[in-house]
């Protein structure tokens, strides 16, 4: 047991410790105060600084002689007792035989402080339907504990990932993803917007024990053996799926819904074609020229002697009539899917989730109206660069799909997991509902606000311990934790590696 400092003032929320000379705390740092009652306060260094007996225009002579030379073997007096660090701490938890508690209470007055061991943590545990976050971290030290959140909550009550480029956000996904391969709670569509997850060319999700069983990897792109090819039918399209994803004037998205409503099922193909309906539903011909257009660019769809030519071979008029069905039973089976989007432009990749979204959301929806949405797993839909589809700007123009699971998919065990660089740029409602935030690095003060002022717990005094974060240092923020808790995520292809080597000796998976 290492004793680090001594309580010597503070308040509740800002308690000042004296370090022990030859102890060294760093922001972030996790420490324990002992009450009499047997109940340990969990400590978390917020802020350091120095601390003095000595008046500082002595302090400044003193270092001007030392530094202009006129010093000789100068020792400031009594160094260890008259010169120190001081640590600004918060409790962050109160823990007792039995549970984990919201602190009310201050710790002893000059009582001693100790660092936080793996024994601290033991009423953690592992929830039945867990996910594998990371290991819990003392400022830069990784103790032995890993942390398992419930993943049925997790999943559903929606993810946020805010951090700046190279700070293990894609690592992070897979470590999860990994680990949720083959449970059976949930499952979870990935738009992989750079083709980083299946692991193609190097190690990935399809090295898992269980990716023949519980992994679909669809791509355009020369399919790897087990892969699918992915080609939607324009058949399966609809109006709504254009919503909030694919920039439209209002008379193009009433246009839309007019050829719909007149065409059912072959209206895309009456669009390319550029059959007017002027005359009879009053839609401009200088409409119809921008959405042909359009569907052209987005799409890849023309049309040639009254035939539909598909350039990208991904939507297209014949074939293709069961993919999105297919990926959403996979889905309920519990399954990951991985959709390579890496070759697609913004509007073709959010235009493909909000087509699976909406088949999800809606099956959802009638399972609830029908008394069987508990029989469902949760489904997630991993979404990168979320501003896209979420910020203030983009939802002026309407909802889209994303938005509404956002706002609204808990209540049918559909979630999002939103990943982004700039979290002050998506509205503060939507922001309050990602129940769970895995912070990572940041060092732009406005962002670091805006994931601040949403948090499920108060981390108004970590500003400055979220800028400090390193690669693969996160701080969890949860409704379903009783404090934030500071871990460290494994490197993607250690953990793998691991994992699979335990598997090989003890035969366990999880």
């Amino acid at each position: 047991m290492e004793i680090v400092g001594q309580i010597i003032a503070g308040k509740q929320g800002n308690i000042l410790i004296r370090q022990k000379d030859k102890a060294t705390l760093e922001l972030g740092d996790l420490l324990v105060a002992e009450q009499d009652d047997g109940a340990k306060l969990i400590l978390q260094v917020f802020d350091l600084q120095y601390g003095t007996q000595i008046p500082s225009k002595s302090l400044e002579l003193m270092s001007g002689m030392d530094i202009e030379g006129y010093g000789g073997d100068l020792v400031f007096i009594e160094e260890k007792l008259r010169n120190y660090i001081l640590a600004s701490v918060k409790v962050i938890a109160s823990v007792t035989q039995k549970d984990i508690l919201v602190p009310k209470v201050l710790p002893k007055f000059l009582g001693s402080i100790r660092r936080a061991e793996k024994d601290d943590f033991s009423l953690l545990g592992v929830p039945h339907n867990s996910i594998f976050l990371g290991n819990i971290r003392s400022g830069s030290k990784i103790l032995d504990v890993p942390l398992y959140l419930d993943g049925r909550d997790v999943f559903s009550h929606h993810v946020l990932v805010p951090a700046t480029t190279g700070r293990g956000k894609s690592n992070l996904m897979k470590v999860m993803l990994w680990d949720a391969l083959d449970k059976d709670y949930c499952g979870i569509m990935v738009l992989d917007a750079h083709d980083e997850y299946y692991g193609r060319n190097n190690m990935g999700l399809k090295d898992h024990s269980k990716a023949r069983d519980n992994l679909l990897y669809y791509t355009t792109t020369k399919p790897p053996r087990g892969a699918v090819s992915l080609i939607l039918n324009i058949k399966n399209l609809r109006p709504w799926h254009f919503m909030g994803v694919v920039e439209l004037t209002p008379a193009q998205r009433e246009a839309l819904y007019v050829y719909y409503n007149e065409f059912k099922e072959g209206w895309i193909s009456e669009i390319v074609r550029g059959t007017d309906l002027f005359e009879s539903k009053g839609v401009r011909s200088e409409t119809l020229a921008v959405l042909k257009r359009r569907f052209d660019v987005v799409l890849g769809l023309e049309s040639e002697n009254e035939r539909i030519i598909s350039r990208s071979n991904l939507f297209v008029e014949s074939g293709g009539e069961s993919t999105v069905k297919d990926i959403v039973n996979a889905l309920e089976g519990s399954k990951k899917v991985i959709i390579d989007t890496s070759v697609f432009s913004d509007e073709v990749e959010l235009l493909i989730g909000s087509i699976i979204a909406h088949a999800i959301l809606e099956r959802h929806k009638k399972a609830k109206s029908g008394g069987t949405l508990e029989e469902k797993p949760t489904i997630s839909v991993l979404l990168e660069e979320a501003p896209r589809v979420l910020s203030e700007e983009v939802l002026k123009a309407g909802n889209n799909i994303y938005s509404t699971i956002a706002r609204e998919g808990r209540k049918f065990k559909v979630g999002l997991i939103a990943i982004t660089q700039l979290s002050s740029i998506i509205p503060r409602n939507i922001l309050a509902n990602m129940n769970t935030k895995i912070i990572l690095g940041n060092e732009m003060a406005s962002e670091r606000r805006a994931i601040i002022e949403s948090a499920a717990q108060d981390l108004s005094t970590d500003d400055r311990t979220i800028a400090s974060l390193d690669k693969g240092e996160a701080l969890v923020s949860s409704n379903f934790t009783k404090f934030a808790i500071p871990i460290k995520i494994p490197l993607f292809e250690e953990y793998a590696k691991n994992k699979k080597g335990r598997e090989a000796v003890t035969g366990f998976i999880g």
